[in-house]
């Protein structure tokens, strides 16, 4: 459990001669925001996550902000956390490599909550939601960016509120510092309405963000989040859709570069007794496992989104942790930098395969023409990673570079991950008959699809079929 406690004033000031170098940096960006408030509330894990405790993050600081009236800026409370970046450099959380990289994951996360009238101090369900994100970084590895969006599904002070979900984007006052142990910036959660996440995924973060700013109640320019938004920036606002959504994806495409999904893949090309059958991947009692390698390069594409490049590519497979800051440039093939990496148990073969059957939930099934049309139209690729298991679906236009998937065999499987490659002409027949999946109302399952002259089968089907395989 976590305890609210004010700050002390002598470690505030930084009186204290073994106060953590990194801890101090971030306190001193906030006095430069808060030069009144030395001792803001605090919330804090009684068990700290190095001796054991279940929190990742030592602290969380939440303090009042007056706003910017000349912006017409509302008053808010400012959450901002401590321990997704190094604190303390001495590798009891991070391992400490110097000065010059990202402190720990390289950032951490701050929340702007809209203040309602009356309230004397901040409310400190926003301290549990940021250490939930925190526990998925470290989990994970993988680390946010701005523009990134998170499906929370619920909402996110467990009320009635439509706010269920989250986008992130960089503090509009903080700025990233340097510290003994690497640099950190600050990222910002913005909570946003399941129709506004919907067209951040269809089109992409930042222009949802760049709207947002424009709508006062929606968040303004420092995007405050109201639980008590009742709208969304469509609704107050009917013609964005059409005008900034719908041109922006036409124009630019989409965003998403990938998903974590229920989702799960055969090879028709194969007598379901084979051992080399797909199935065995969600049913076999010793299903194969993706490499490592495979492992980072999926991961590196679900974190990393997309790269405006002039041709589009896999990222490379580095079994190295890799840093959240983006590249500048991305045209590496998907061979490793050294063949002497390469340990024996990830000498996969890759399978050609002559027909396949794909199976998706319904929540993953609708954003099939969000995959064929913002990415593939514009010479991208999308992958599908199963949340059950080691199942890996991407598909590849025929601009994308180092696929292993080719317009001569346009399916390959390099052990469970299985790779689609789909000509510009074939898209554009999916689209048409994949239209019922754009509604946003519930669709009677299971929905079958199928192209015979392509060997290729789609089935929507319920989550049940996910949650219990052997069913």
């Amino acid at each position: 459990m976590d305890e609210v406690r004010p700050t002390s004033g002598a470690q505030a000031h930084g009186l204290v001669p073994l106060f953590p170098p990194g801890l101090q940096a971030i306190y001193g960006e906030c006095r430069r925001l808060y030069p009144e408030q030395a001792n803001p509330l605090q919330v804090t894990a009684i068990v700290k996550y190095w001796l054991g405790g279940p929190d990742p993050l030592d602290y969380i600081s939440m303090y009042r902000s007056m706003g910017c009236p000349a912006q017409d800026v509302q008053e808010h409370w400012h959450y901002v956390s401590f321990g997704l970046s190094d604190l303390y450099g001495d590798n009891r959380v991070h391992e400490f490599s110097g000065s010059d990289g990202p402190s720990g994951f390289g950032f951490e996360l701050t929340f702007r909550l809209k203040r309602e009238v009356g309230e004397t101090a901040p409310p400190t369900w926003p301290a549990e939601l940021m250490q939930g994100l925190a526990r998925y970084v470290f989990q994970s590895e993988n680390t946010f960016c701005s523009g990134d969006h998170v499906s929370w599904h619920s909402p996110l002070d467990n009320s009635e509120s439509r706010i269920q979900h989250m986008l992130l984007t960089e503090d509009p006052q903080m700025h990233p510092i340097q510290t003994p142990f690497g640099t950190v910036s600050f990222l910002q959660i913005v909570g946003v309405c399941t129709e506004e996440l919907q067209a951040a995924q269809q089109w992409n973060g930042q222009g949802i963000l760049e709207l947002m700013r424009g709508v006062r109640v929606a968040g303004g320019p420092w995007l405050i989040t109201d639980m008590r938004r009742g709208e969304t920036i469509f609704d107050i606002d009917p013609h964005l859709q059409q005008e900034r959504v719908d041109q922006g994806i036409e124009t630019e495409g989409s965003n998403l570069s990938g998903v974590s999904a229920k989702c799960v893949w055969d090879d028709l090309s194969r007598p379901p007794e084979d051992e080399e059958d797909s199935r065995s991947i969600c049913i076999g009692s010793q299903p194969r496992r993706l490499s490592d390698k495979d492992t980072e390069q999926i991961r590196e594409t679900l974190r990393k989104g997309l790269e405006f490049n002039s041709k589009a590519a896999l990222p490379p497979i580095n079994s190295q942790r890799q840093s959240h800051e983006r590249p500048q440039s991305r045209k590496d093939s998907l061979e490793s930098e050294s063949s002497a990496a390469i340990v024996p148990h990830e000498l996969v073969r890759t399978r050609q395969l002559e027909s396949v059957h794909l199976k998706f939930n319904q929540e993953s099934g609708t954003l099939l023409p969000l995959c064929l049309r913002g990415r593939l139209l514009h010479g991208r690729h999308f992958t599908y990673k199963s949340i059950n298991g080691d199942t890996a679906i991407t598909f590849v236009s025929t601009g994308v570079e180092g696929a292993f998937a080719t317009e001569e065999h346009p399916y390959a499987a390099h052990g469970p991950w299985l790779q689609i490659l789909l000509t510009e002409e074939f898209v554009e027949q999916m689209l048409g008959d994949l239209q019922e999946l754009n509604t946003r109302e519930e669709t009677k399952l299971p929905k079958e699809y199928s192209w015979p002259e392509k060997k290729l089968k789609i089935s929507v089907l319920p989550d049940s079929v996910f949650d219990n395989p052997l069913q």
